[in-house]
């Protein structure tokens, strides 16, 4: 695959995906570490790692002065705590997916911004939207979109390799990014406009990560063509 940003990113030196694997390493342990605990403890850990858009809401809204609070870091928190193993498989095959050529491309500590910033704003967003939410949020849902959205945003022409069944076998094929992407997005406008509140809010919070990501992607792109022309 050669999606080509700017041809004076060809000869970049490729790095080796460590952000990616790191966080899916934390995000693992995490979760290992929240299957020991007993359950009053599991839900301790939630509604102290995991974002409460209420009480997020009531401290933007104090003088930004005081903005420096512990309830910030859920912001960021929150991203790495998984309630079960099949929510966090189904954000690791997506970061690790998307994420590893976003890092290739872009470097170890962009991907960890795209990640962090991108999931921490999309949190942030989340909290507005809902302010009245009381439930913690938790889950790297719009870490990983901000990365999948990066990738779009980096990879317009990319193509996935993908095991399609075909009555009883499984042909591998590689196709166009966009299209799986462009599946996947439409699936969450059609759950955050029908689904039920719950699924609302995690589906604003894709929307909004993915927006996010592909906003820094094209961000990144504008600024390594002023470097270079």
């Amino acid at each position: 695959m050669q999606p080509g940003i700017v041809s004076n990113w060809s000869d970049k030196r490729k790095v080796k995906p460590y952000a990616t694997v790191g966080i899916a390493l934390v995000c693992v342990l995490v979760l290992g570490v929240y299957a020991l605990l007993s359950p009053i403890m599991q839900q301790l850990l939630i509604e102290t790692g995991g974002m409460q858009p209420k009480a997020m809401h009531a401290l933007f809204e104090l003088p930004m002065r005081q903005w420096w609070d512990p309830t910030l870091v859920t912001l960021v928190s929150a991203l790495f705590i998984h309630a079960s193993g099949l929510h966090l498989l189904g954000n690791l095959a997506y970061l690790l997916v998307f994420g590893m050529p976003v890092e290739q491309r872009t470097g170890t500590l962009a991907t960890v911004a795209i990640f962090v910033v991108g999931g921490a704003l999309a949190n942030v967003i989340v909290s507005e939207r809902v302010d009245w939410l009381t439930t913690p949020i938790i889950g790297a849902s719009g870490a990983v979109s901000a990365v999948v959205g990066a990738y779009l945003g980096l990879f317009p022409r990319g193509r996935i390799g993908l095991y399609i069944p075909l009555g009883l076998y499984l042909q591998f094929a590689r196709v166009p990014a966009l299209l799986v992407i462009g599946s996947w997005f439409t699936l969450q406008l059609l759950y955050t406009a029908f689904g039920p509140i719950n699924e609302t809010v995690a589906l604003w919070t894709h929307l909004t990560g993915f927006a996010l990501g592909l906003m820094f992607a094209l961000l990144m792109r504008a600024l390594a063509q002023v470097r270079f022309n």
